[in-house]
């Protein structure tokens, strides 16, 4: 991939949980969290990248699967060819009680934190150095509506494509759990 010295600018189109597309101003990606299942017990979302079109027997592989419980459980998380794992062991509440902070081990070895920032933005850093990774930025009060855009955007540091994947899946459950007060 070329290295432009910009972030990957990933403008969701609906803002919803439900599902969106996450496609890069600059052309370089394109996520879709789709939601694939939702019944009384449970609701079943896949996370690809259309970016590369990778394909298996001309299918799309998916990043990430996640399976949220009835009545709006946390479920199981799959990352690439990984296990399903419990979200609550995927996403470990960090920072104290009433923190809004979850932390996750990514593919690298590394572990990640998701902060919810006191302007509703979510905040992705580097759990050890506290480098900066991610930000989920909401569309500012007032901003006047798009006819194709939610104006919120996650924007990914450009050194970690690899994790795209992760971060949008760790992002998603996040809001799950902020949105439903779990």
């Amino acid at each position: 991939m070329t290295t432009f010295g910009l972030p990957f600018f990933l403008e969701d189109t609906t803002g919803r949980l439900s599902g969106s597309e996450f496609v890069d101003l600059h052309n370089r990606m394109h996520l879709s969290l789709k939601q694939t299942l939702r019944d009384a017990h449970h609701a079943a979302y896949v996370i690809y990248d259309l970016s590369s079109r990778a394909s298996r027997g001309g299918l799309l592989v998916p990043l990430a699967t996640l399976d949220f419980g009835s009545n709006n459980a946390l479920g199981t998380v799959k990352i690439g060819d990984g296990d399903h794992v419990s979200m609550n062991q995927y996403l470990v509440k960090s920072g104290g009680y009433v923190s809004k902070s979850r932390k996750f081990r990514a593919s690298d070895g590394q572990d990640y934190r998701w902060t919810l920032q006191a302007d509703g933005d979510w905040q992705c850093t580097n759990a050890k150095n506290g480098y900066h990774i991610a930000t989920y930025s909401m569309k500012p009060a007032g901003e006047p509506q798009y006819a194709s855009s939610s104006g919120c955007m996650l924007t990914v540091e450009e050194a970690y494509p690899h994790l795209v994947g992760e971060l949008l899946a760790s992002l998603t459950i996040v809001r799950h759990i902020e949105q439903h007060n779990l």
